[in-house]
């Protein structure tokens, strides 16, 4: 028998709570049970285990990343600044990948330490006010400026302004620039520790040691030479705010190349200054934007000298533009593959040399080379020292007669016959201008096609009125033309157009307005290439050292862009096949094929030429050649050194042949497509052409208007979209060219400096002389 404890006794109370405590519910599903008499559901039993698993992943998110932290802490070592190289260089291949054509030396090699002694105040408070105004509080990181990051890598904002200069230097020097956890987690470790460790003042000056600011330059003093001639301790305050604002992307703020942005982010370095309270705000207004030596040679680091050093600079520009920088070319050993042939540059530069070897050193040759089916670059020649002005690319020369392909083409496309007659008596008044052909040229009464084999100025300007002038534009814009340009100040406008204004006239079927032989050469690829364009390009392909690939254009070809009717581009290609031969016997040697139109530019008014040109293409190979005195040292006539004035049909169609027949040889010979019938025109322009008078000489046209050319563009700034082609108003049937977008790989072309010897008023040209025939 249990003993009972005496009611009211302590004994009894405790064990009437005990009794209670084992009845109590173990679980909230007991207890609800309790309370209602009914389970918990599935469903809420399962958000109550996602509710726990929840709270465990926050707990690990935080305690896990802090564990992570302070184990890598004690684990990774600080190394010495000066023990850390990383120097590459960089080599650029030939198209076959394997022979050299170049290399890129990084300068660093050449860079002088300075101590933070040397380093004058206006420098540091400038780099400071430009990367971190709190480098000597923090503690070698930002938790807003990571916050930031992280933000914008969600958002996929701008992925910049998140470092401190501690985190800079130890991406730079130790770390790299992966974009992944791994990386960050370390350089966030090194920095910290780094600050605990090293004085902040050996941090910021194995920082400004270290850090690129464009032009080759690696550290303050390499710096303070590229841009300005002078030792880092000489600085100025405004010539210190400039180099402090190339450091977060030396090519975007380059005031050589991008003046617009590289000021305002110069304001934006003094006004940090002023805030900082480091430079007083009257100071501040006073100052002006300093003076900054022009790019060299010595700037771009490479090692090639001659027309080559040339083509090593538009890779180095297209490399920017696909996202791959200055410093990984300078550290990252790069192999670059470009599309250049080897055979096919010696047979331009040997071209160029043998055809100028003894006439006047005014003459400024200029040739490119471009695989009409693809946009490749298989030879190229700007100038030969290899630097400074390129007259491939960078220099806009008025095209002449070459241009009327690009009318033909318009009118082909709004229903115009190759055979439609016109009247090509010399001179005749078209649309309030008076206008005659070269020489005297006069065929009564001419088909398209024999209109332009004689090149007869009569014909084109007319048919350009008929089918309108921005038509015209337009289809040569769609054929790759690109549409717009940067000027001297940074500034983009319409190509093709008066400026201001930004309207054409008919003039520009004769080559008014001025376009650099590259994009020349690419437009008329398009045409070559049954109307599909390409932009042209240098680069195929580009590794690491260490195997990783930056840029492989091999891996997935662009099939093109459709911009121009097949039958159209294959009808233009047809009327153009017999103008080599007629053309002082500039067929291609062993009967090769070929589809070309010459032009001449006349120097203003004076009777005389100032350029000549040369385009021709194979179905694999289109080639613009020119020859030009528009040069940096203003305007002179183009004359041989018998004093013969220069035509398309002479110097530049010399070089234009040699190019070919020298890049060209052995390989098979290719013929265009029979051009279709088009616009009940079943000739493709070929019985009647062949019935016209073939030209033994080019001679300068009569050509005359009210209105003289606008100031031709230095250079054309890379084009994302071609515009899309509208027909004009008119009884003949229309069609309309496709919209162009521009190729998976950007090879975009940045606007250079303004030449030495340009006129004031922000021309980067010499106004450009007359066109003619």
């Amino acid at each position: 028998m249990t003993h009972q404890p005496p009611p009211g006794s302590r004994r009894a109370e405790r064990a009437q709570q005990e009794g209670r405590s084992r009845r109590a519910p173990k679980t909230r599903k007991q207890a609800r049970s309790r309370r209602t008499g009914q389970p918990l559901s599935p469903r809420q039993l399962q958000w109550r285990r996602a509710r726990r698993t929840l709270y465990s992943l926050v707990a690990l998110g935080i305690i896990g990343p802090i564990v992570a932290f302070m184990v890598a802490y004690v684990l990774v070592s600080v190394p010495n600044p000066a023990d850390i190289k990383n120097d590459q260089v960089a080599t650029v291949f030939y198209d076959d990948g394997s022979t050299a054509l170049s290399t890129i030396v990084p300068p660093e090699g050449n860079r002088t330490n300075v101590t933070i002694d040397q380093i004058p105040l206006q420098l540091r408070y400038a780099v400071l006010a430009a990367e971190d105004r709190t480098f000597y509080t923090n503690p070698g990181f930002s938790v807003t400026g990571i916050g930031r990051a992280v933000l914008n890598n969600v958002t996929g904002g701008d992925t910049q302004g998140g470092s401190t200069i501690t985190q800079q230097y130890v991406k730079n020097a130790l770390t790299g620039n992966d974009q992944t956890i791994t990386r960050k987690l370390k350089e966030l470790v090194i920095s910290t520790k780094m600050a605990r460790q090293v004085s902040k003042d050996d941090i910021l000056t194995a920082y400004l040691n270290t850090i690129y600011f464009g032009r080759g330059a690696y550290g303050v003093a390499a710096a303070s030479q590229a841009y300005f001639g002078t030792s880092v301790d000489k600085l100025t305050v405004p010539q210190a705010a400039v180099l402090a604002s190339s450091i977060r992307s030396p090519a975007a703020y380059d005031p050589a190349t991008n003046p617009g942005p590289a000021q305002d982010r110069w304001g934006f370095v003094l006004d940090g200054m002023v805030g900082q309270g480091w430079i007083s705000a009257s100071d501040r207004a006073a100052l002006t934007y300093p003076a900054v030596q022009p790019r060299t040679t010595a700037d771009t680091g490479t090692a090639t000298d001659g027309p080559e050093g040339l083509i090593v600079s538009q890779v180095k520009q297209e490399l920017a533009a696909n996202g791959i920088t200055e410093d990984q070319l300078n550290k990252a050993g790069l192999q670059i593959v470009t599309t250049v042939n080897q055979q096919a540059q010696q047979s331009t530069v040997s071209a160029v040399q043998k055809t100028l070897a003894d006439q006047p050193a005014n003459l400024r040759p200029a040739s490119v080379s471009v695989d009409p089916r693809t946009g490749a670059v298989r030879a190229y020649y700007g100038n030969s020292q290899g630097s400074g002005t390129d007259f491939a690319a960078t220099w806009a020369i008025q095209p002449g007669s070459s241009f009327k392909v690009f009318a033909l083409a318009t009118a082909l496309k709004q229903g115009v016959p190759l055979s439609k007659k016109f009247d090509g008596s010399s001179p005749q008044t078209i649309a309030g201008q008076k206008v005659a052909n070269s020489d005297g040229e006069n065929c009564g009464s001419c088909t398209l096609a024999q209109a332009l084999v004689l090149s007869l100025n009569t014909v084109y300007y007319q048919l350009t009125d008929d089918v309108g002038a921005k038509n015209v534009v337009d289809t040569a814009h769609a054929a790759g033309i690109p549409a717009t340009y940067v000027d001297a100040k940074g500034a983009t406008v319409p190509s093709l157009v008066e400026l201001p204004g930004g309207r054409a006239t008919d003039g520009v079927a004769l080559g008014q307005y001025g376009v650099p032989p590259l994009d020349m050469a690419a437009a008329y690829g398009t045409l070559a290439n049954d109307g599909m364009q390409h932009a042209p390009y240098f680069v195929q392909k580009v590794t690491t050292s260490d195997g990783r690939v930056l840029l492989d254009r091999t891996a997935t070809p662009n099939p093109g862009t459709p911009a121009i009717d097949p039958a159209v581009a294959q009808n233009v290609i047809s009327a153009m096949e017999p103008i080599a031969k007629s053309s002082r016997n500039h067929q291609l040697a062993g009967g090769r094929q070929s589809a070309a139109k010459t032009g001449t530019a006349q120097l203003k008014d004076t009777g005389e030429n100032a350029n000549g040109w040369m385009i021709g293409c194979t179905p694999s190979l289109c080639t613009a050649s020119v020859v030009t005195t528009t040069g940096l040292d203003g305007q002179a006539s183009a004359k041989t050194s018998t004093g013969q004035i220069i035509y398309g049909s002479g110097l530049p169609s010399d070089i234009w042949k040699g190019t070919m027949d020298g890049a060209l040889d052995g390989t098979p010979n290719e013929t265009f497509p029979d051009a279709p019938p088009l616009n009940g025109d079943a000739s493709g322009g070929q019985p009647s052409t062949r019935q016209a008078p073939r030209r033994t000489t080019e001679a300068p046209p009569a050509v005359t208007t009210s209105e003289a050319p606008a100031p031709a563009p230095t250079t054309t700034a890379p084009t994302t979209t071609a515009p899309t082609t509208t027909a004009p108003t008119t009884t003949a049937p229309t069609t309309t060219a496709p919209t162009t977008t521009a190729p998976p790989i950007t090879t975009a072309r940045p606007a250079p400096a303004p030449p030495v010897g340009a006129p004031p008023g922000g021309s980067l040209q010499p106004p450009p002389p007359q066109p003619a025939g």
